[in-house]
């Protein structure tokens, strides 16, 4: 993320944003909402990538003029940060923690993942966040009370939820990237050839042991389940 865009992000007021009328005080009340602004940029990114998400595209799917638009998101940050809380609320969960905490955090973790498979561009725009809106809250407050038993304090629960969270924003980006690169049966094959005589070759005798172990199963659910379990099996909570 660069520099810019991170003094953009950080300029959003939260405030402004989440806590304040949405509808504009003066002049002629619109035809549209900032429901129907949000949704719109959610369609248009969801079909067509986060970059086709501009101020003058989304005025014209809601059909109206780009200054319009303003009142409800000044610029494309704030209008990001609208399309990631208006996601969020497909994630509400209605059961209440079990008690086992791991086992309950690997099924947020699960819901996340596939969260974020149905809008590609979500894990991007994770990165470029800072506050989070009333429907991430709700779904944080979940995650909080999940980690309950674990006994650990309030700072350390929030950044177990952000470590869980930050993985699977980056194990989706992989998996999204990896199914938008054609790999052809040859092109795996030769990547097959390719590894094998960089292990043969005697400098690699670390890579070399490690091709040599009995495979796994490489299906995207059976490689996430694995790394999963790992980073939360792992988890310290003394």
């Amino acid at each position: 993320m660069s520099d810019d865009r991170k003094s953009r992000a950080q300029s959003v007021d939260p405030e402004q944003l989440w806590l304040r009328p949405t509808e504009p005080r003066r002049g002629r009340r619109p035809s549209f909402t900032r429901e129907a602004i949000t949704a719109a940029a959610v369609t248009l990114a969801d079909t067509e990538g986060l970059d086709a998400v501009t101020m003058r595209r989304v005025a014209a799917e809601v059909g109206a003029g780009v200054m319009s638009l303003y009142s409800y998101a000044p610029d494309k940050e704030t209008l990001l940060e609208l399309m990631v809380d208006h996601v969020s609320g497909e994630l509400t969960v209605t059961t209440p923690p079990t008690g086992d905490w791991r086992a309950d955090l690997k099924t947020l973790a699960r819901l996340q993942r596939a969260h974020m498979l149905r809008h590609p561009w979500l894990p991007a725009a994770l990165s470029t966040r800072r506050v989070p809106g009333p429907n991430t809250l709700a779904f944080m407050e979940h995650a909080l009370a999940v980690l309950r038993p674990t006994g650990l304090d309030g700072a350390a629960k929030l950044e177990v939820f952000a470590q869980i969270t930050a993985f699977v924003a980056g194990h989706a980006a992989h998996e999204i990237a990896q199914a938008a690169v054609s790999r052809t049966p040859d092109r795996a094959a030769a990547e097959g050839r390719y590894l094998a005589a960089v292990a043969a070759d005697g400098c690699h005798p670390e890579l070399a042991e490690a091709l040599a172990a009995p495979g796994r199963p490489l299906t995207p659910d059976a490689t996430f389940t694995r790394f999963l379990n790992r980073l939360i099996d792992g988890l310290d909570t003394d």
